[in-house]
């Protein structure tokens, strides 16, 4: 793993879990170790040379190189061409190829946690930078019945609309705003957070969920901490909600896929269990933060 910083992460922990299951049933993965690199955003293509000189299998890509990434390897599979983002590389001879799997993350998150599907629900998503673009993207993709944005500052909403614009075909999308919210949204919408509100303790909510009409659920893509103050009022109103562990552990088998060819079903279990150990609350995304 590629990011700066890198010390939070249970990446780490949750990869090597899985890689150490697969050891156990084939030989071929007993000598695989996944490690993670502090590497500045000016350090990354010599990073990614050395890499490929010493054979890496893979990498997964974290803050802040995602976008940087893409103008660096020429090779991108359609997800990651669409998101502008990167989160995934594997190597052959030919070189590195890209790949997003944040999408498949966010899907099977939601599905896992709240048994929602992103195909056919109407979503409404809280932020416009580099998360939202690649959720959004994934909501499209996944042929949501309409997609709402709301974001506080406004250049970079319309900037995410531009992006979405030409991926949206007949799927309306457009910007949602606190006061136009109970006019132009109908009840039974899904929230996705893709901010970074509530990574510190004193984070406002990103967005009164009081205000919106009856809503199906909110899916918060922080993980740590497993409540965040979004996913407080949500129990507090009475809504089903879920934090992001699962998105963590969906993306982070399906990049195990890329390298392995071993399913990311058949991984995701153990990976789970590795995560939430690590982050130190085991069993938080059962009754206690999943309603």
């Amino acid at each position: 793993m590629i990011g700066h910083p890198v010390g939070h992460s249970v990446s780490p922990q949750m990869h090597n879990a899985a890689l150490a299951e697969l050891a156990r049933h084939d030989a071929r993965f007993s000598g695989w170790r996944y490690h993670p690199f502090d590497v500045e955003p000016a350090g990354l293509p010599a990073a990614l040379g050395l890499m490929r000189e010493r054979h890496f299998r893979g990498a997964n890509l974290t803050v802040p190189h995602k976008v940087l990434a893409v103008a660096l390897v020429p090779d991108l599979d359609p997800a990651a061409r669409e998101a502008g983002a990167v989160n995934t590389l594997a190597l052959d001879g030919s070189g590195w190829h890209g790949f997003n799997t944040d999408g498949y993350g966010l899907s099977a998150g939601i599905l896992e946690d709240l048994g929602l599907e992103l195909a056919g629900a109407t979503i409404v998503l809280l932020g416009a930078g580099g998360a939202a673009r690649g959720a959004a993207v994934e909501c499209l993709r996944s042929g949501c019945a309409a997609l709402w944005v709301m974001n506080r500052t406004r250049s970079n909403l319309d900037s995410l609309l531009a992006h979405l614009a030409p991926l949206a075909g007949r799927v309306p999308v457009g910007a949602l705003t606190p006061a136009g919210a109970a006019t132009r949204l109908q009840p039974g919408a899904v929230v996705i957070n893709a901010t970074s509100a509530g990574l510190r303790p004193d984070d406002p909510a990103p967005a009164d969920l009081g205000t919106l009409p009856r809503i199906a659920a909110v899916y918060d893509m922080i993980y740590n901490p497993p409540r965040t103050r979004l996913l407080a009022q949500a129990r507090a109103l009475g809504l089903p909600h879920a934090n992001g562990l699962g998105m963590l552990v969906h993306q982070g088998a399906k990049a195990l896929e890329i390298w392995t060819g071993v399913p990311a079903s058949t991984m995701a279990p153990a990976m789970r269990a590795a995560a939430a150990k690590a982050l130190g609350y085991a069993g938080a995304t059962d009754s206690d933060l999943r309603t």
